[in-house]
């Protein structure tokens, strides 16, 4: 159900065996935590999500890809775990959750030039969705480690790929910020060195989903300029 609605990447953790880093950063969100006995993190990779979304009820909102994905979480809590209490801590949660941390133990994240996770499957064309306290006895996920696909990576052209020239060193966002934020940046509606990196192209966003994100962000980065 969670794969048809395009979150097709699901792990289950037991909350007593995650890092006590995670535990605490847990606590903060939810301070009786302890009612629950396992943490499911939810995510999508490729373009499915975003069809799916574009043809829901949820198209037109202020926040559809959350609203969304909440709502199709919540459907399937409902239909495959009756009566079973849970809570659901990611999206629309005003702290904030070690959700990088979480993919990294899932083996779905690393770290990229473009500051980016990467998939060592789906490259960068992936995002985290949900994120789900539940007392359950769900089947743990494996960790799935694998090596960076970065480390391997040669051409790195990524790099080469950045107008901005942000990543020719450490990632540097003010040079990053500052290209973006030109009134003839390549990149004001996407990211040309994510863009670049050959991992997972065949996953890649279309266009508009890339164009959405990226010009959600710029209004951020905008905003946050204004008030500086």
């Amino acid at each position: 159900m969670l794969d048809h609605a395009g979150l097709n990447l699901q792990a289950v953790f037991s909350i007593s065996q995650l890092p006590a880093s995670i535990q605490a950063d847990i606590s903060a969100v939810v301070p009786d935590h302890a009612d629950y006995r396992q943490l499911m993190l939810i995510g999508h990779a490729g373009p499915l999500l975003w069809q799916c979304v574009k043809q829901s009820e949820f198209s037109g909102s202020a926040d559809p890809i959350d609203s969304y994905s909440l709502a199709r979480v919540e459907a399937w809590l409902a239909s495959a775990l009756t009566d079973v209490r849970y809570e659901i801590v990611y999206p629309f949660t005003e702290k904030r959750l070690p959700l990088q941390r979480l993919g990294e133990l899932s083996g779905w994240h690393h770290a990229s030039p473009f500051r980016i996770g990467v998939n060592a499957e789906y490259g960068s064309w992936f995002a985290y969705r949900a994120v789900v306290l539940i007392d359950s006895s769900l089947p743990l996920t494996e960790n799935m480690a694998s090596p960076s696909p970065c480390i391997s990576c040669d051409a790195r052209s990524c790099v080469a790929a950045c107008p901005a020239d942000a990543l020719s060193h450490e990632f540097s966002l003010p040079c990053c910020i500052a290209y973006r934020l030109q009134a003839d940046s390549q990149c004001k509606n996407s990211c040309l060195a994510r863009i670049a990196c050959p991992v997972g192209a065949e996953y890649r966003y279309p266009t508009d989903q890339i164009g959405y994100a990226y010009g959600r962000s710029l209004q951020v980065i905008a905003k946050h300029q204004r008030h500086c």
